[in-house]
């Protein structure tokens, strides 16, 4: 029904105006807007029921109803690319596919100039460095394989090989340390007189490198095997008597100079105490010997000592 006052409908189903009611011209007019209003609403209500329901000959709904799907037909084809998201700020956008590493700390682009020269060297630098770490294979025929000079076995410390050129196993190297341990290089120079320059030189003197166990930023620790190092100071010294000698003239000489040094600090020493003493005992016994009195004034004959003095 509808409210000729209010101009509002009530429902969907509206009746013409009735013939007996005293209407004036101004609500038929606002009858009919109503009416007509209503029945578009009703149509748009009818068109979207059947739209949602409707299904198509696979007993399935219909694809423009309701495909949002990315390869929906009228869709673009291929990957969609993602809207920037304006709050991650500015920012630049690398493709790491298209990159190469270049061992430097940094990436480069393709589009950019890369020394395919050096690139190449370094993959050969690497290969090898791989070939060095892996050990040596092992053959079935025991004579082909390298074996300890002290037992025989095949089980060779490759470090020791690689390092210092010498065969050994572990089980020799704990059994005789007097010939396979190693030695620090302050322990080489202590007790074998070696110096920095004949420890630096490699050809000479094989040494290997270790972290230092004290701290990580000290220098790197050389440690020498005995064997070598023996070898080493007895071609230096002439033989291991001479070597002992040389030790023991070294600490004399050592010790001498230590001597020397405690009895000079001795006597500076000495020398400023009883200096000091001495001022201080005569500052103690002297005695003023004034002269006449002149202009006000007296001096000691002795010490230079000068008062004055009022005259009477």
């Amino acid at each position: 029904m509808t409210d000729s006052a209010s101009g509002s409908t009530s429902g969907p189903t509206l009746l013409a105006p009735s013939a007996n009611l005293d209407l004036n011209p101004q609500q038929i007019k606002q009858f009919e807007l109503n009416r007509l209003r209503a029945k578009a609403a009703q149509r748009e209500k009818e068109a979207s029921a059947s739209t949602s329901t409707a299904i198509n000959g696979n007993n399935k709904r219909p694809l423009t109803a309701t495909n949002t799907s990315p390869t929906a037909p009228g869709k673009p084809k291929g990957p969609q690319k993602l809207a920037r998201d304006r709050r991650l700020g500015t920012y630049i956008e690398y493709d790491l596919s298209k990159m190469a590493n270049t061992k430097g700390g940094f990436l480069l682009q393709d589009d950019t100039e890369v020394d395919e020269d050096a690139v190449r060297r370094e993959k050969q630098r690497e290969r090898e460095r791989m070939q060095q770490a892996l050990e040596p294979p092992v053959f079935l025929d025991k004579g082909k394989n390298p074996q300890c000079g002290e037992c025989g076995s095949i089980d060779v410390d490759q470090t020791f090989r690689k390092v210092f050129g010498c065969l050994v196993c572990k089980k020799c190297q704990n059994e005789k340390p007097e010939k396979y341990s190693l030695l620090t290089k302050t322990e080489c120079k202590e007790d074998y007189l070696l110096t920095d320059p004949e420890l630096r030189d490699h050809e000479a003197m094989p040494h290997l490198l270790k972290a230092n166990p004290h701290h990580s930023t000290y220098a790197n620790m050389m440690l020498f095997l005995r064997c070598q190092v023996e070898a080493f100071a007895w071609k230096k010294w002439g033989s291991a008597e001479a070597l002992d000698a040389e030790w023991e003239r070294r600490e004399k000489e050592k010790k001498k100079k230590k001597n020397k040094k405690f009895e000079e600090g001795l006597r500076e020493l000495r020398r400023r105490t009883k200096g000091t003493v001495w001022q201080r005992r005569r500052d103690e016994d002297h005695v003023h010997t004034y002269s006449p009195v002149h202009n006000g004034k007296q001096m000691c004959t002795n010490c230079g000592f000068t008062m004055e003095v009022e005259e009477l």
